[in-house]
């Protein structure tokens, strides 16, 4: 299982590094705190594809992929607080994402705007991706049916935002351009992941 996971890690998704199989174990220890912390990650989705969306309005095919992203995301949001809610569980205060936040410290600032929109849309894209990869070890490794189910109805999900972020980025760059910095970025990603802690109550 291992191996499988492994192997759909970087064939499907492009990550170089897969998740330590001891993570799901540690995120049982507390449903409460991982709900919390994914309802905060669902939230913080919505609000940066609005972000996107009012930064680049003049680019009609991003504000028109993204404005559905921002319902769904959004939507999201509120089926992890009922879970919460139906489990008699409080939705607790957000944390902070130290894989997020070093993400974002990779992300060029200055230069031509497309540059900084393409490091934008492949952080976003990064994240999707980072997120499919937990969500599928949290639908195999769970041993609560319908937390399974639960979850992989979001991998799913999260699978097909990391696309449209990639199929963003190559309409408004040269494709090779996009390709040569994801790359930069699964390798910076490496990094990022050795050096945090593993914890079970966040997604990332």
């Amino acid at each position: 299982m291992q191996d499988e996971l492994s192997q759909h890690t970087k064939n499907i998704l492009g990550l170089q590094l897969p998740t330590d199989p001891r993570w799901v174990d540690l995120t049982t220890i507390s449903l409460e705190a991982i709900l919390t912390d994914h309802a905060y990650c669902e939230q913080k989705a919505a609000l940066t594809c609005i972000s996107l969306i009012q930064r680049y309005s003049d680019r009609k095919e991003l504000v028109q992929e993204l404005a559905p992203i921002v319902t769904e995301e959004w939507g999201h949001f509120r089926l992890v607080l009922a879970e919460l809610e139906k489990r008699g569980l409080h939705f607790g205060k957000q944390r902070k994402d130290e894989y997020v936040n070093q993400l974002l410290l990779f992300q060029k600032k200055g230069g031509h705007i497309d540059d900084r929109m393409l490091d934008q849309l492949l952080t976003m894209a990064l994240i999707e991706a980072r997120s499919c990869e937990r969500f599928k070890r949290l639908s195999e490794g769970l041993n609560d049916p319908y937390l399974q189910s639960f979850y992989r109805r979001f991998m799913e999900s999260e699978a097909g935002h990391y696309t449209l972020f990639i199929n963003l980025a190559d309409l408004y760059i040269p494709k090779e351009k996009v390709r040569k910095r994801w790359k930069e970025w699964l390798a910076h990603e490496i990094v990022i992941m050795k050096d945090l802690t593993l914890r079970g109550d966040r997604i990332h």
